[in-house]
């Protein structure tokens, strides 16, 4: 499925990263897990070890906050003086946390962006440099579909998602001439431990614009991901429903909104009789 000898997953105990990190190591990548919970790296570390194909395969893990930029380059620096520098890079730690706006504590939309887009951005300040040191590399970004379309109940979640979908648009450009590949994934609805945090929280019209779309599971969205990687797409978008809503925000514009609204007076009025 890819040639990528040496992997750096971020998020990688659990969810899409998880996900992700089965399908290397069965394709014989080494693989390391970057995550802040020890216990459950341990128990990912050992998962995939059973699943090496590989005698001298290295499934590696590091507990680091991906938050604290000074700590993460420390650990990062130490890693790839033993490992050397990944082939691969792919940014799944999220977090996220639905509600109304006027709900949501600022403390809330810092913690979102600290940990969706400069969790994202640490990572990438520490290993970029060494990838251009090589003039080789591929990273690829988390974003959502509510990076690609605002959608309710996601003030908080979506702009740290449009962060990291304008930060990839930016490194595309800057890294192609410089040997090192970028994509980003949008993946709608993912039936992981985040999508259980959330479905209590979301307000009634987010429960009823999900309902209107399917839910995939983490193994789906991964082989998308690295399908689309091995065909050196830059834009990755798991699903039918998240293709099509795609293209259809690119043909309708600014009718778009209008649809929108739509969708989201029909879901108060559910909401009222209920």
């Amino acid at each position: 499925m890819t040639s990528h000898k040496l992997a750096l997953i971020t998020g990688g105990s659990s969810g899409i990263g998880f996900a992700l990190a089965k399908l290397l190591v069965a394709d014989g990548s080494d693989v390391c897990l970057l995550a802040r919970n020890y216990g459950k790296l341990q128990a990912s570390q050992q998962t995939l070890s059973q699943q090496s194909v590989r005698k001298d395969q290295k499934i590696e893990v590091i507990s680091a906050d991906v938050t604290n930029y000074e700590t993460l380059a420390h650990v990062l620096d130490e890693w790839t003086a033993d490992f050397d520098v990944p082939d691969l890079v792919i940014n799944s730690a999220g977090v996220t946390y639905p509600g109304y706006f006027q709900d949501l504590d600022v403390e809330t939309f810092h913690w979102l962006m600290d940990v969706n887009y400069f969790g994202t951005l640490h990572v990438l300040k520490c290993l970029i440099p060494k990838m251009i040191a090589r003039g080789s590399g591929t990273i690829v970004n988390i974003s959502s579909q509510a990076g690609l379309i605002g959608i309710f109940g996601y003030s908080g979640y979506g702009a740290s998602k449009y962060a990291i979908q304008g930060l990839s648009d930016v490194l595309r450009a800057e890294m192609k001439p410089l040997g090192i590949k970028v994509s980003v994934v949008y993946p709608p609805d993912t039936q992981t431990p985040q999508l259980e945090f959330e479905k209590d929280l979301k307000p009634p019209e987010t429960k009823a614009l999900s309902a209107n779309s399917s839910v995939l599971s983490a193994d789906h969205v991964a082989r998308t991901i690295l399908k689309g990687v091995k065909k050196g797409k830059y834009l990755i978008i798991p699903g039918f429903e998240g293709k099509l809503l795609f293209r259809l925000t690119q043909l309708l514009g600014s009718l778009t909104y209008p649809v929108m609204d739509l969708l989201i007076r029909q879901a108060q009025k559910s909401k009222k009789s209920n």
